[in-house]
């Protein structure tokens, strides 16, 4: 899979909540449908896209009612990348326009979940700064770990004990002007 294909298939909200839907626990379309409030028809539309892309995998088929479901996982994100890591849109073959599809898609979703915010702790920063190739190397590790962290310790929505949290990063090196 190109990381072409992969931003595409990434470039939409409802994928976004998709995949971070079935970080936690593989999930049918139908359950999956029910979380996010889509059609059935929807949310396996959206899986298979995602399956396409090779971004989640069906790792469990169920027999239900004289059909099958297909339970969907993505797992790679639970995996810590480090200060060397390449995004998908960092790739040659990714053109400035399929990069700001994306970040339409992160910025719709970020305004989703702006609306269910609550309060306790957090943290927003936006900045534009210049510095040390080395400091820049640590913060993408930190960052990533951090990822990682959140992502392996997900739980299926509503377990008890748990609350809802939203993470969104956006880091990249910029061309000097």
């Amino acid at each position: 899979m190109s990381s072409l294909q992969s931003l595409r298939a990434t470039a939409h909200p409802i994928r976004l909540r998709l995949l971070s839907l079935v970080t936690s626990s593989a999930m049918s379309a139908a359950e999956a449908a029910r979380e996010l409030g889509l059609s059935q028809a929807a949310a396996s539309y959206h899986l298979r896209v995602l399956e396409r892309a090779g971004l989640v995998a069906v790792v469990e088929v169920v027999r239900l009612r004289g059909g099958e479901a297909k339970r969907y996982r993505h797992e790679s994100s639970s995996q810590a990348f480090g200060p060397d890591a390449r995004s998908a849109d960092d790739a040659d073959d990714v053109s400035i326009e399929d990069q700001l599809v994306y970040v339409e898609a992160q910025v719709e979703e970020l305004r989703r979940r702006v609306r269910q915010r609550t309060t306790g702790p957090g943290v927003s920063t936006d900045a534009e700064l210049w510095v040390a190739p080395e400091t820049w190397r640590r913060v993408v590790h930190h960052v990533g770990q951090a990822s990682a962290l959140l992502h392996a310790a997900a739980q299926r929505p509503r377990t008890p004990g748990t609350v809802p949290v939203s993470m969104t990063v956006s880091m990249f090196p910029m061309r000097r002007p």
